[in-house]
């Protein structure tokens, strides 16, 4: 059965609270098309602890953690999921699991804290997105989450055929005006419909597909609030299967992305060009966040590093051992931008991860708009 996955879910896991006791986060893709047993998944899961244990002997209770998640992957109800985490806490009795309809990349991580990047890189990736097609007499509304439909309403309505009779042109002329009321009111409703189903399910993005006319037309009489989430429109009309329809919504949501972390990174890059209010690369990045001026902050996507973490103040740096902010001892950690995307999520500063934007790696792979 797939979760809910949201911006508040994430923010819980990042803020946990395991005391002196290890956290242990694993991510796995679940996907039966590539994974079709569960020993399929225990094999996957178990290479993961071979690289971890690898590194250096583990806890008992990490041990205990590790089985835990062995069991549940043995019981993994696939239907529907794509990808799947569990985050697991043997001194604090804490176990909580994810499964998505998208796919997760396998990691697997004992740290002091839960491991979130993965989950914020995905929710930063698929927003809540609106599909409306529609055509002279029919409007159909798909509203996807994660890659998977979560509402689907329809609307058709039948117009009555009309002809010319031996009065020739007027009527004609007369018929065509009708017509032309009756595609216009359609037009009307397929907005209303979309409207209700953006009251109902909400949803962050929203595309148009049919006929150029009527999408022309259907700009004009959409609500504004839907006029502000408008992100282009889609080579899709209403007679389109649901197969073709998803994959035309998931292209323009890919690229409706794309552009918004363009318009982002572009912004940041201006700001640190001009010395105001941005930052580029790890270590100023970290400085940042320990003075909590970060608003928002960039990675890109698989960018990692190792560091330095004081588990006295919580502060992050690029080099250790004494930390430069209270003068306590740093402990060394592998997962330095999983732990600043912690930090950021803790002090509730919006993360963009970033997929292949160049502007961005040529800024160090990390940055941040500053609140002052």
């Amino acid at each position: 059965m797939v979760n809910v996955l949201t911006k508040d879910r994430v923010r819980e896991l990042a803020a946990f609270d395991p005391g002196t006791h290890p956290v242990v986060s694993c991510y796995l893709d679940v996907d039966g098309s590539r994974r079709h047993r569960h020993a399929d998944l225990v094999a996957a899961f178990d290479q993961q602890v071979r690289g971890v244990l690898a590194r250096g002997p583990v806890a008992k209770e990490v041990e205990v953690d590790f089985e835990r998640i062995r069991m549940w992957l043995k019981g993994l109800d696939r239907k529907g999921v794509r990808g799947a985490a569990a985050f697991v806490c043997f001194g604090r009795s804490w176990f909580e699991t994810l499964t998505l309809p998208v796919r997760l990349t396998d990691q697997l991580v004992v740290n002091k804290h839960p491991a979130v990047f993965q989950l914020e890189a995905t929710l930063d990736e698929y927003d809540r997105f609106g599909v409306l097609l529609a055509d002279r007499q029919q409007a159909r509304m798909f509203v996807y989450e994660l890659g998977a439909l979560v509402d689907h309403s329809e609307r058709f309505e039948a117009f009555a055929r009309q002809g010319a009779d031996d009065r020739g042109e007027m009527v004609k002329t007369r018929v065509d005006h009708q017509k032309a009321d009756q595609v216009h009111q359609h037009v009307k409703h397929a907005a209303q419909l979309a409207f209700e189903v953006f009251q109902r399910e909400g949803f962050d993005r929203l595309v148009l597909g049919g006929p150029a006319e009527v999408r022309t037309d259907l700009e004009k009489v959409l609500h504004p609030y839907l006029k502000e989430r408008l992100a282009g429109r889609v080579d899709c009309s209403p007679s389109s299967n649901e197969n073709e329809i998803r994959a035309c919504a998931m292209e323009a949501e890919e690229k409706a992305e794309r552009r918004g972390e363009a318009e982002l990174v572009g912004r940041l890059r201006e700001e640190v060009g001009a010395k105001g209010r941005g930052v580029a690369g790890l270590g100023p990045t970290l400085t940042a966040l320990a003075d909590q001026r970060v608003d928002r902050l960039f990675v890109s996507h698989g960018y990692e590093s190792e560091g330095w973490r004081c588990d006295a103040c919580g502060r992050l740096a690029t080099v250790g051992r004494t930390c430069p902010g209270c003068g306590q001892k740093m402990t060394h950690t592998n997962e330095l931008v999983e732990e600043a995307t912690r930090v950021a999520l803790e002090q509730g500063t919006r993360v963009e991860i970033c997929l292949g934007n160049a502007d961005l790696d040529v800024l160090g792979r990390i940055g941040a708009l500053l609140r002052y």
